[in-house]
């Protein structure tokens, strides 16, 4: 007896279902083997950050909590030194400043200044010191400070803490006697404070960190006490000093020329 395939249609059917299956899943193979390996990539990535991080252990973590402490401050400090120079507002004024300068120069003809620190003696920054109060407050005089007297204890570049208000800041200037209009002495030297007119008085790039804004102080030399080790940030910094050898800030020659005893 001949057998009769009663559901032709039906297995037809199965077979093309199969056939669809078998082919999804090869083009599932195939697209899975194209794309990128996340795992490998994280992997590397991971394998990258190794290194930096075992050099920062290495340095940092074996040292003492103090050490440690202050390294990580340092680290900081750089970090927010960086925001300051390259992402606020006065630096972004200040290069905008640059750049009208340098449009001006070229109009009027005069010649090109930037960069430089020193030309026959002087500089722009020195110019800019010289003429910015003709009476020379506030440490503002382009005489040289020599010779210096033993009276005066600390010198420019070195980072001081104002032992009344706390904050900290570096040296740019100094006067024997104070030098100042006489109606701000008579406001910040209060009764019983006479003598802070006849003792050296220092002109201080106030770290930023310590007050909102940025400001210059003229402080009695019997207010501030020395500290050693330590950084300031200021949006003015480098108008005053080339860098920081670890003990305290180096001066431009400019400023070396107003106080040659200081070096």
């Amino acid at each position: 007896m001949k057998s009769v395939d009663v559901f032709p249609a039906y297995k037809d059917i199965l077979n093309a279902r199969h056939t669809h299956i078998t082919r999804q899943e090869e083009d599932f193979t195939v697209a899975e083997l194209a794309m990128p390996d996340r795992q490998a990539y994280l992997h590397l990535s991971l394998l990258l950050l190794v290194l930096p991080l075992q050099y920062f252990v290495s340095q940092y973590m074996s040292r003492s909590e103090s050490q440690r402490d202050y390294a990580f401050r340092s680290l900081l400090s750089n970090f927010v030194g960086f925001k300051n120079r390259y992402f606020s507002w006065q630096s972004w004024h200040k290069w905008c400043l640059n750049v009208i300068d340098k449009f001006q120069t070229k109009v009027d003809g005069r010649p090109d200044y930037a960069g430089k620190d020193d030309l026959n003696g002087e500089s722009p920054a020195y110019e800019v010191f010289k003429y910015k109060d003709s009476k020379g407050y506030f440490s503002g005089s382009p005489n040289p400070r020599s010779p210096k007297s033993s009276e005066v204890k600390f010198r420019v570049g070195q980072v001081i803490k104002h032992k009344i208000w706390g904050y900290r800041g570096v040296i740019i200037g100094w006067d024997e006697e104070a030098r100042a209009p006489e109606n701000w002495l008579k406001q910040m030297h209060p009764k019983g404070k006479e003598h802070w007119r006849k003792m050296p008085n220092y002109s201080i790039l106030v770290d930023t960190r310590d007050r909102l804004e940025a400001q210059v102080t003229y402080v009695p030399q019997e207010n501030i006490e020395l500290l050693m080790h330590t950084k300031v940030i200021h949006p003015l910094l480098e108008n005053y000093f080339e860098g920081f050898d670890g003990g305290q800030y180096v001066c431009r020659p400019w400023l070396k020329s107003v106080y040659p005893h200081d070096n």
